[in-house]
């Protein structure tokens, strides 16, 4: 099998139809193993057989060199050995080169959260925003706040919610998120209230000249993007005085440190998450440790 677009196109058809993967991940699966055969393409390989080890090893060296984080270069690693794996299983490898690959372990770093006051004041602001515009965006961009920091989804998630994913007897969402894997969200009182205050008093006013099923809608009456939404959140931390830029995923932090702080054990935060491993929750422990380590240090005199 040539390293070449032909080859691109097979691996492409078989991360949509086998490995069921986003379109983001397909994207950058895709963008990984064109990197891979320029850099081997220009050492002469242009034979499927013919890579090796050494030449993967090469191709990340170059990528270290040219600055590439240890984070991207990890990424790299997994996505270089699931094209490999595919290699050896259809023959064009005699071995799955790939498997002997070490990534270097990622640094991690704690995610930027909110204490619960500063929560309530965003979401305070916005609220008494809505209530002195009376528009329908400002009744939509509260409930997109609340919703994020009521259920912990993410933004994709919430772009992606559809009328009938809402639960009013349960206080739930249906939610799609990654890997096409469906899972049930709980959502306080506060959040299912702007919900319903949108979608009964501001939707309405959006989508008259549209049949459009999505939760959450932009200007124009169609689903939101995801872009939309990050600067709606970016604005209303902004109440703040932060000089931090929060997003989505700060109020995604939040939910999720704040749940670990009121007493939810780690493995329901994992599925209210959506990780698919554990390791990624723990996180939010090493987060709280943080807060408690930086209070009695503000609080005690002796510290």
């Amino acid at each position: 099998m040539a390293l070449d677009g032909e080859l691109e196109e097979a691996y492409r058809s078989h991360l949509i139809t086998e490995r069921n993967l986003s379109e983001n991940s397909i994207r950058a699966y895709l963008a990984d193993l064109e990197s891979l055969l320029q850099h081997v393409n220009q050492l002469g390989i242009t034979e499927f057989s013919q890579l090796d080890l050494n030449h993967i090893r090469s191709w990340l060296a170059n990528l270290q060199v040219k600055g590439a984080a240890r984070s991207s270069i990890t990424r790299r690693v997994v996505s270089i050995r699931a094209f490999t794996y595919w290699g050896s299983r259809n023959g064009w490898l005699e071995r799955d080169i790939g498997r002997d690959l070490i990534a270097p372990k990622p640094e991690r770093h704690l995610p930027d959260v909110l204490d619960i006051q500063s929560a309530a004041l965003a979401l305070e602001a916005l609220h008494l925003r809505a209530t002195e515009e009376e528009s329908p965006e400002a009744l939509r961009d509260v409930a997109i706040v609340e919703t994020l920091y009521g259920s912990g989804i993410r933004v994709a998630e919430l772009t992606g919610l559809n009328l009938e994913d809402i639960d009013r007897d349960r206080n739930t969402l249906r939610v799609i998120g990654k890997g096409n894997k469906e899972r049930i969200v709980p959502i306080g009182n506060p959040a299912m209230r702007a919900l319903d205050k949108w979608i009964s008093q501001g939707r309405p006013q959006l989508t008259k000249d549209f049949k459009e099923n999505a939760v959450f809608v932009g200007s124009r009456g169609k689903r939101i993007d995801q872009r939309v939404v990050r600067e709606i959140v970016y604005d209303a931390m902004q109440a703040l005085g932060t000089s931090k830029k929060m997003g989505p995923h700060a109020l995604r932090h939040s939910a999720a440190t704040h749940l670990l702080e009121g007493g939810a054990d780690l493995r329901t935060v994992q599925e209210i998450l959506g990780h698919s491993s554990l390791s990624t929750t723990q996180i939010y422990t090493h987060v709280s440790e943080e807060r408690i380590k930086k209070a009695y240090e503000q609080a005690h005199p002796r510290a």
